[in-house]
C-alpha cells in the first residue's frame, strides 16, 4: 500500500524536490550517487520504472490516485504519495502539472564510454547541445530511427531534466546514454567507430553518400544550437556531412537535423 499524504504544509521538507530545489541541485554533481530527478507525466514515470529507476515519492492531483495514476502507484508500493487539488499543486510548484503527476526518482550510475559502445554500431555524440527540449527531441529521434546510444559532452543539458524527459516521451529510459569528457573522440575512434561531423561546409559529403551507410560503425556528431561544431572537432572527424537544403534555407534546427541524419544513417539502412 502507498502512504497517501494530503498536503497541508507547503514548507514540508519532503516537498523540497518538487517546489524548492533546482534541477541542478537535484543532480547533485558533488555526490552523484545521491542525485535525484523529477519524472513528469504518467507515461514518463511508467517508462522510468520499467527501466529500473527507483521512486522516492510522488506528487499528484487527488483525482488521479484512483484514476490515471492508479496503475503506476500499484507498481511502486510503499512509496509516499503527496496529493492535493489542482489549484493547491499549482501554488506549490509554480506551474501547471502536465497530466497531474510528478515522481522524484533516484539516478543510476552512468556507464563509461567503452561500456556504452560495446556491441553498438550506430551512436550519437551531442556536443554542447544546451537546450533540454532539443536534447529530449534528439534522443526520441535516436531511439525511433535506428541509433543505438547517445553520448553527451559536459556542456549538454541533462537528459533527465524534466523537460528533456517529457519531450522525449520517456525514450531517455529506452536508449542507452552517458556523459563523456570533451576529449573522448579518440577513445570512440579506438573502439572502431568512423566519426561523422554534421556541418554545413563546402567540402562536405552529401548525407546520401553510400560510403556512409557502408560503414559498420558510425558515430554521428551534432553541435550546439547556435554555432554548431567547433572547427577542430570537424577537422578531427573522418567525414564531414551535410543535409542538402532548398529554397534558400541555410540550416535546420539541431533536433530536426538529427531526425534526418538518423533516418538516413541509422541501423535500418544496414538491415534493409
Amino acid at each position: 500500500m502507498n502512504k497517501i499524504i494530503e498536503i497541508t504544509d507547503f514548507l514540508a521538507p519532503e516537498l523540497d524536490a518538487y517546489a524548492r530545489l533546482t534541477e541542478v541541485q537535484l543532480l547533485n554533481r558533488e555526490f552523484p550517487e545521491k542525485g535525484l530527478f523529477i519524472a513528469e507525466s504518467p507515461k514518463v514515470i511508467e517508462r522510468a520504472l520499467g527501466a529500473g529507476y527507483a521512486p522516492v515519492s510522488c506528487l499528484m492531483e487527488k483525482k488521479h490516485i484512483d484514476g490515471e495514476g492508479k496503475q503506476i502507484l500499484a507498481a511502486m508500493k510503499d512509496v509516499p504519495v503527496f496529493c492535493a487539488e489542482f489549484d493547491v499543486l499549482t501554488q506549490l510548484t509554480g506551474f501547471k502539472l502536465t497530466r497531474g503527476m510528478l515522481c522524484a526518482m533516484k539516478r543510476k550510475p552512468l556507464p563509461s564510454v567503452s561500456e556504452l559502445c560495446k556491441d553498438k554500431s550506430r551512436i550519437v555524440i551531442l556536443d554542447k547541445v544546451m537546450n533540454p527540449t532539443n536534447v529530449g527531441a534528439i534522443i526520441r529521434s535516436a531511439a525511433a530511427l535506428g541509433m543505438d546510444a547517445v553520448i553527451l559532452t559536459p556542456g549538454c543539458a541533462d537528459p533527465l531534466y524534466r523537460r528533456a524527459a517529457r519531450v522525449s516521451m520517456g525514450t531517455v529510459f529506452q536508449i542507452d546514454w552517458t556523459f563523456a569528457p570533451d576529449d573522448s573522440l579518440d577513445e570512440i575512434k579506438s573502439l572502431g567507430f568512423k566519426t561523422v561531423a554534421m556541418a554545413l561546409k563546402e567540402q562536405s559529403l552529401d548525407i546520401r553518400d553510400p560510403r556512409l551507410t557502408a560503414e559498420k560503425k558510425l558515430a554521428v556528431i551534432m553541435g550546439t544550437e547556435g554555432d554548431g561544431l567547433a572547427d577542430q572537432t570537424i577537422a578531427d572527424c573522418d567525414y564531414t556531412v551535410r543535409i542538402p537544403m532548398y529554397h534558400g534555407v541555410d540550416s535546420l534546427n539541431v533536433a530536426a537535423a538529427s531526425a534526418v541524419a538518423f533516418y538516413q544513417l541509422g541501423n535500418k539502412q544496414n538491415n534493409s
